[in-house]
């Protein structure tokens, strides 16, 4: 129980690295992998602002078996001896210390930076204070200067080694660990480091890093990534040969004040960009860093295309006043990288993924707007296959939403009798949710014994025609054509959760649901197994909620009726018919293999599949979101590659499942 009063005592302060090591969202985002991703990202900005200056042209990463990670680059050094003007050594600034740095004048003539992404001197101290150890390795004025730190206290004083003609370099090599005390993982994912490398390269035209990853053996395996022509070469491997426009090239650099009384500071950007046949994509960074948010350029971005596009759509195309074209309709075909830069740079947060500048948005919101109207008028041919294009997305979107509206206004919640609405379902008498369930079983024929073998009062029971639509490989337009899914969710009654129009809105009410059991009901082969997955699919994809809430169940068929003189035993498994044959050991057995449920008589049915105290039912759990989003895409999604690595990883491990 909470203390009543509050004494002057209880007020404590975090000190020396319990500020980041107990609290490290506050700075890193979170406590988990991305955090430890940010690290990384610190690091290795610090070393892309001294190539930025001219220093280096080569960044090479090493992420080690044992999860530590080394960045190493052949920049200035970093300055770590005694600094007079702070009367301390600036080991302990820049590594214990938070808000110090030397990038704090990039907006004046003398600074040593000017469109640095490091800017508010917290993410060398912020890795170092998080890591279970740290080595600082500066190469700067002939010596080399080295130091170690655990747990956010150094662990050994600084030396100072004076390099030889041969061993002289300049540049830092930083290796750590990130510390399991901090974080809740520190196993950092291939793709992801990859992904934040390759963009960087994107960015800094020129740059070449080089990314090892240590194997168990080990042996390493090396990727690097280096782009020559920078965001140009980018846009050419975004859009391939779905280009419907020649790609546009701008840069300019400027200088403003965000308001009267700030500071005036340095703008420069380059951005590309072109028009597609079905690829859309928007990407901005500023000072080098990816703007996962947006901010300032991305608004730019898209205020003064839908400006420049309206008034084409007025003046050249003799659009009606009153048409409007939103933004999604024009992003949909839209491929654009801005690559901006500033000597002075709001950032949201320390993770650097949004900048809200005024000046930046106000500088290229203009640019781009005047830029877009010289361009149509000096490139009619490409402006009228644009805009074109345009007007063949808002057509589709509007088509598509008008269909899905009605669609979806046909299976919202209904009081109608679903009888009168579905064909063949056989519904049951009770009309209380908590006790009715819902057998949806395979075909005609098992829909006869069913209805034979159920408790009509409050077992209702709906056949599916065949194999039903993968819903992961299918538009929502598709599955809202599909008789048989449209069907299962009206009788359902609770609607689907698919957005549609303008303001996302959908149908689903739960409230509405007419049965908390929902049972699949399927034979016991590959035919059956692969029912019951698309079935599952189709939760998974059109009605999550039930899974999530528990109402899903799968009914599970015996593979073995084993007969011993009056006696009859069922087997869902080899195991179990191992077990019943064990106890009719030296009698005479008789073993049929299960057939499919349209052949089972009522009284079998019944016993084995529909009466709650002897049936054997599967409650379909929830569980990691980001696991089952992943397994489903490897099974029955668009990724064929790894659907293939899975296989091969893993075939093994049904081989006594195959039906063959």
């Amino acid at each position: 129980m909470a203390k009543k009063i509050i004494s002057n005592d209880d007020i404590t302060q975090l000190k020396g690295p319990d500020r980041i090591r107990l609290k490290p969202g506050v700075m890193l985002g979170s406590d988990g992998i991305d955090a430890v991703v940010q690290t990384v990202f610190e690091i290795v900005s610090n070393s892309i602002d001294e190539a930025k200056e001219g220093y280096g042209d080569v960044i090479n990463i090493t992420v080690f078996a044992d999860n530590s990670v080394e960045v190493e680059d052949f920049g200035r050094g970093i300055p770590l001896d005694f600094n007079n003007k702070e009367q301390r050594y600036n080991w302990e600034l820049i590594f214990c210390e938070l808000y110090a740095g030397g990038k704090y004048n990039n907006n004046s003539e003398d600074g040593n930076y000017q469109y640095a992404i490091g800017t508010n001197g917290l993410g060398a101290c912020a890795t170092q204070y998080t890591s279970e150890y740290m080595t600082v390795k500066s190469y700067t004025g002939g010596y080399l200067y080295e130091i170690s730190f655990k747990e956010g206290y150094a662990v050994t004083e600084l030396t100072k080694t004076e390099l030889s003609r041969k061993e002289k370099r300049t540049g830092t090599v930083i290796r750590w660990k990130p510390d399991l005390k901090v974080f809740t993982d520190i196993n950092i994912p291939r793709e992801t480091l990859s992904d934040i490398i390759r963009k960087q390269a994107i960015v800094n035209a020129g740059l070449r890093f080089v990314v090892r990853y240590e194997n168990e053996d080990k042996t390493f395996e090396t990727n690097e990534y280096y782009y020559e022509e920078g965001i140009r070469e980018y846009l050419e491997e975004l859009t391939g040969d779905k280009k419907i426009t020649q790609p546009v090239v701008w840069r300019s650099e400027g200088s403003g004040r965000d308001r009267e009384d700030k500071p005036e500071y340095k703008v420069k950007f380059e951005l590309a960009f072109c028009f597609t046949k079905g690829v859309g994509a928007i990407e901005c960074f500023h000072n080098s860093s990816f703007l996962e948010n947006g901010g300032s350029p991305e608004k730019a971005v898209r205020m003064a295309f839908l400006s420049a596009i309206d008034k084409y759509s007025k003046t050249v195309a003799k659009a009606k006043t009153d048409m409007k074209i939103p933004f999604s309709d024009i992003a949909d075909s839209l491929v654009i990288i801005v690559n901006s830069h500033s000597t002075y740079c709001s950032y949201e947060n320390q993770t650097k993924k949004s900048i809200n500048n005024k000046f930046i948005y106000e500088f290229l919101n203009s640019y781009i707007k005047r830029n877009l109207e010289i361009y149509f008028l000096e490139k009619p041919q490409e402006a009228d296959a644009l805009y074109k294009q345009i007007i063949i997305n808002k057509k589709s979107r509007e088509a598509a939403e008008a269909a899905r509206a009605n669609i979806v206004k046909e299976i919202a919640p209904s009081g109608t009798d679903m009888t009168k609405r579905v064909e063949k379902l056989v519904p049951c008498r009770s009309t209380d949710p908590k006790e009715c369930e819902l057998f949806i079983v395979e075909g005609d024929s098992a829909l006869g014994s069913c209805k034979e073998a159920r408790d009509a009062y409050f077992q209702a029971v709906m056949p599916l025609r065949g194999k039903t639509l993968n819903c992961l490989k299918s538009t929502d337009a598709k599955i809202l054509q599909n008789q048989i899914i449209m069907d299962l969710v009206k009788v359902l009654g609770c609607g689907a959760e698919i957005k549609v129009g303008k303001k996302g809105e959908s149908a689903f009410n739960i409230n509405n649901l007419r049965y908390h059991k929902i049972i699949i009901c399927t034979d016991a082969d590959v035919d059956g197994f692969q029912i019951r997955t698309l079935v599952l699919t189709m939760f998974y994809r059109l009605l999550p909620t039930l899974i999530s809430e528990g109402y899903i169940y799968i009914a599970e068929s015996p593979l073995y009726e084993i007969t011993c003189g009056k006696e009859t035993s069922f087997a869902y498994d080899d195991k179990e018919k191992a077990e019943i044959l064990k106890k009719y050991e030296g009698k005479k057995v008789s073993i049929q293999r299960s057939k499919g449920l349209g052949e089972n008589e009522p009284d079998m049915m019944k016993l084995t599949t529909m009466a709650p105290a002897t049936r054997r039912l599967i409650r379909v759990q929830p569980c990691n979101a980001d696991e089952t989003y992943e397994m489903f895409d490897i099974l029955l999604g668009n990724n064929l590659d790894g659907r293939k690595e899975f296989i091969s990883a893993h075939s093994e491990e049904y081989y006594q499942d195959a039906d063959v």
